[in-house]
């Protein structure tokens, strides 16, 4: 549970930027001090993380860290942004998996690559009720 949430936090700092405590906690069902905690876990395993005190403040990546998720080649991950069924997976209870699981592999993609992806993404439609 912990290695998923320690991604988890990995993927949404490297697609929003700068997220607070109370935030990542909320998002990933957690207290604040069990984020604090992963921050340093992250941190003492070598992941340039950032925290900034204040109202401005918040946690981040070093800048131009990026996560690599290794094993899918491109066309495979652009093809899984096909897969991307809104509704019928929120309806099945599934739309934060399904969501959790777009941003990762979005974060995993060069910015060239996740461009074209999201168009891939906006473009296709599926109806299902057909």
């Amino acid at each position: 549970m912990r290695a998923s949430r320690l991604l988890n936090i990995l993927t949404t700092l490297q697609a929003r930027g700068r997220v607070t405590a109370p935030e990542l906690a909320r998002e990933m069902g957690v207290t604040p001090r069990t984020i604090y905690r992963d921050m340093d876990h992250l941190s003492q395993a070598g992941v340039p993380v950032y925290g900034d005190r204040g109202p401005e403040g918040g946690y981040r990546l070093l800048d131009g860290y990026r996560v690599r998720l290794n094993g899918l080649s491109t066309e495979e991950a652009e093809a899984l942004f096909l897969t991307g069924l809104p509704e019928p997976a929120a309806d099945m209870g599934l739309g934060a998996v399904l969501a959790s699981a777009e941003r990762k592999l979005a974060v995993a993609l060069p910015e060239d690559l996740r461009l074209s992806a999201e168009r891939i993404r906006e473009r296709f439609h599926l109806d299902t009720l057909s």
